[in-house]
Formats: structure tokens, sequence, C-alpha cells
């Protein structure tokens, strides 16, 4: 921490970083200047974040009566930023008594004080711990080409990021959000859990702000939660929605919702324009993980190869064959058992000798990793079959999971 200067509203400054609004101030030195108001690659746009970082930054450095300046612009800016309101409310106060803690606002519940530093926190050290631009997502193997963007959220940093490919149809971060999650955290189970899902889903549908309550802001987001992999895996539980904030709340604290995803309703617009029904995959992690492009070139050529190995057995059509790819615990939708999985792959190919078989549109992403769960794959493809003078289209999902060192899979769908 800078030493104050001999006044006494610095005497004051000192007495206010202790504490947890010491460890804010002091993620708050840690950032790069962002005065500009700007995020790397992101147009110019007033953000109540990085305003509210700059706030953090000037009192860091002990300009105090820089800071307050600064907050009062924030919540002039965004009156129903919360966050921002209790900091300003924390730099008044400041002028005429010492500040031991963050929020020391009197008569405030304390619940409600511990949500906003829980904010105040997660929003700098997601800043802090951005992505390195030299590395890549782990979970992202290959993308089928009608997939122009990715979302990806880090449950530990409260973060959501936005992939799109560039000129050279690699993927880079444009645009990342703060988001607020389950009260319960992650890896939903049930109904009611409060808790929001982790695994690959897909956004289903847009649902305009006028058909919602006011709750939901701007619109939502739906996706296909429960997966199959959820399904087989016995996990209930139904709408989970990206969606905005009430009109009196710019945000919500991290563990606020019952399993959705909600983001500040500026955000939220900006999202919904920004992603494509049916194609965006979501990624929900809990710690998200990054490699280097070498590393998931490698990843990906090793998945690519299993899946063509696997196709290449189909085309046998000899059953023996293609079991070897599938793991003992196989698991399909209703109840199917691996041998009757493999009947109906043999019943689908007519008595057929051999059939040539293609695959298009191929998208294969590392699935997010859960406590107890193996290490896993997700496939998505379009299968074209040609048997005899026939031509027969399927869109598969495949989840192959790695058995010791083998890769089986584990789970297989028919999807639309």
């Amino acid at each position: 921490m800078v030493v104050a200067r001999n006044t006494h509203f610095g005497h004051r400054a000192v007495q206010l970083a202790t504490g947890v609004i010491g460890v804010v101030l002091l993620l708050a030195v840690a950032q790069p200047s962002l005065a500009s108001g700007t995020k790397p690659g992101v147009p110019v746009r007033q953000d109540p974040e990085l305003m509210l970082i700059d706030v953090y930054q000037s009192l860091a450095a002990n300009r105090l009566r820089e800071a307050q300046s600064k907050a009062d612009a924030l919540v002039a800016a965004y009156p129903n930023f919360r966050l921002g309101q209790l900091v300003r409310g924390d730099l008044l106060l400041l002028h005429t008594q010492p500040i031991k803690t963050f929020g020391a606002v009197s008569g405030a519940p304390s619940d409600n004080l511990k949500a906003l530093r829980d904010e105040a926190i997660v929003r700098l050290k997601s800043l802090r711990e951005r992505p390195d631009p030299n590395l890549v997502p782990q979970a992202i193997l290959q993308i089928q080409p009608a997939q122009k963007n990715v979302l990806l959220m880090d449950a530990k940093r409260s973060r959501l990021y936005l992939y799109a490919r560039d000129e050279n149809s690699q993927f880079k971060l444009v645009r990342d959000y703060y988001v607020s999650q389950g009260k319960l955290g992650v890896d939903k189970f049930k109904e009611g859990d409060q808790k929001t899902p982790l695994g690959i889903y897909y956004i289903t549908s847009r649902v305009p702000g006028p058909r919602l309550p006011e709750f939901y802001g701007p619109g939502a987001l739906p996706i296909n939660y429960p997966n199959e992999w959820d399904r087989v895996n016995d996990r209930g539980g139904s709408g989970i929605w990206f969606h905005g904030t009430p009109p009196d709340s710019y945000s919500r604290p991290p563990l606020s919702s019952d399993g959705c995803i909600v983001l500040p309703n500026p955000d939220m617009i900006e999202l919904s324009s920004l992603v494509d029904v049916g194609t965006t995959p979501v990624i929900i992690s809990e710690d998200l993980k990054f490699v280097t492009p070498a590393r998931a070139e490698a990843d990906r050529a090793h998945a690519s190869r299993m899946l063509d190995a696997w196709r290449t057995d189909l085309e046998t059509t000899d059953p023996e064959k293609l079991r070897r790819h599938y793991s003992q615990h196989f698991k399909a939708m209703r109840g199917q058992t691996l041998t009757g999985w493999l009947d109906r792959i043999q019943q689908a190919n007519f008595g057929a000798r051999q059939i040539k078989v293609t695959l298009r549109d191929v998208s294969l992403f590392r699935y997010p990793e859960k406590k107890g769960q193996k290490e896993m794959i997700v496939a998505a493809f379009t299968q074209e079959a040609i048997i005899g003078k026939g031509k027969h289209v399927t869109r598969k999902r495949q989840y192959w999971a790695k058995e010791g060192t083998q890769w089986k899979i584990v789970s297989e769908a028919n999807i639309q």
C-alpha cells in the first residue's frame, strides 16, 4: 500500500486499508490502468465495472478526492449499481470517521453487505486473472464451421467469456462479463437445488423481455439443460436460462440465483445480439483451464483420430469391431443397453456387408471436469451413410471417457 499523505483524509485512508477493503485495494493495485474505461479488444463504452476499478485504483494510490469524484460519476451514470453506491458511501463516511471494513454503513443487513463484498472481490480477481492471450481454452478442440462463437463460464471467477472466430478462423476472446450463479454454487443434480449445472449446452431460444416479468430484465436465453449426459445420469431440473436483472438492480451477488446465469441488463442485451440460437455452444466449468495452441492441436488431432477409427469400424458393419469403441458402462437414453444400442445400429444398416460413412460438421470439446468423473470428450457430427442406393443422414452426439489408457464411448444419442 502507498503510505498516506499527512492529512486528516489521508490518515483515514490508511485506516480503511485493513480487512476486506484492504484485500480489495491490493487487488486494485494489481490491475492494469483502465482509466479509459475500455477492455482489451472491446469497443469503447461506459463500463461501470471499469469505472469501479478506477475508483479503487485512485483510492489505493491515496488520491482520495479523485476517488470521490469518480465514485460520484459512477453512481450518477448507474444509480442502481448497489456496489458503486456502497463504495461512494464509504468514501463520504471516510471524511468524518475511521472505517475499518468495506461497507461501513450502519444498520444495513450483514448478509447484504457480505454479498456486496463478495461481488467486489470476485470482480477484481477475475480481471486480475484474465485469460492469457497466448493460451486457448482447453475445452475447445474443434468447432464446426457454422459455430461462429463459444461461451465459456468460469464459476470460480463468476465470469462469462465469449470467444469468436477471427479473420484467420482462430478463436479469440472478444467479450467477458460478470455473472451471478446458483445460491449453492454449481453441479446441479435435481430440481430446486439452487445450483447451476456443469456441462456443455446450447442456447435453445430467445425469450424477449416483454413476455417475461421484470425480474428477468430485457430477456432470456434458455439452454438445453438437462443434456443427454445429464439425463442418462438421472440429473433433473429445468428452466436454466441466461437472463438479466430487475430494473432496480444493476447486478446481483455472485451466488444469488436459483441456478440461472444472471448478467447486468446492458450485458444481457449485448450477449443476446452476439450469440446464435441452436449453434453457439455454452461450456459451464467450475474452473476453466487454458493450454498452448500446440497442446490444443495435439489434443484435437488425437480426438479426431479416435472418432475416425470409430467411423472406419462402423463402415465394416462388424459388430465386434464396433463394440471395442464402447464402454462396458455405456448408457443410452431410455435405459437402452450397449447390446440394444449396437443392435439398433445394425438394423439401420439393413443387413449390408459394408457401408460408406462420412462425418461432417464435426465439433469436439473437452467436457468440464467434475468430482468423481472421468476425463471426457464430447463429439457432435452429422453422419452420412451410403447403404446400397440409399443415403441416410443423422446428427449424433457421443460422450467419450478415458478408461485407463483407452477412450471409450459411454453414451451416444441421435439429436436434431
